[in-house]
């Protein structure tokens, strides 16, 4: 996915309906249509964990090259909790897979 397609379907979307509730079910072609979507976003959101990585990665080696450590451990926890904070319970979850891919496992 180019930059231009993600921006377009950050900016405008899919114009999909959203159903509500047991009476007013979605169409095969509407159900068809939102797993399009969400395809066209794990695609972004892989590609943006992939990138994620590479710059964490580029990052912990130029620190522990230059004597510092590998990580940060207040950026760690300021991220964790960002995920918490906008994603609920499960958003640490994510964080520590994205934190472990960038910078290994700890211990």
């Amino acid at each position: 996915m180019t930059a231009e397609e993600h921006k377009d379907i950050v900016d405008n979307g899919l114009d999909i309906r959203t159903p509500s509730g047991t009476d007013d079910p979605l169409s095969d072609a509407e159900i068809q249509q939102y797993r399009e979507e969400i395809n066209r976003m794990d695609r972004i959101i892989l590609d943006a964990a992939k990138r994620r990585t590479e710059v964490s990665q580029a990052i912990g080696r130029t620190r522990m090259s230059s004597g510092g450590t590998r990580l940060v451990h207040t950026r760690e926890i300021a991220i964790l909790n960002q995920f918490r904070d906008e994603l609920g319970e499960e958003g640490p979850t994510i964080a520590s897979a994205l934190l472990r891919m960038g910078r290994g496992r700890l211990g």
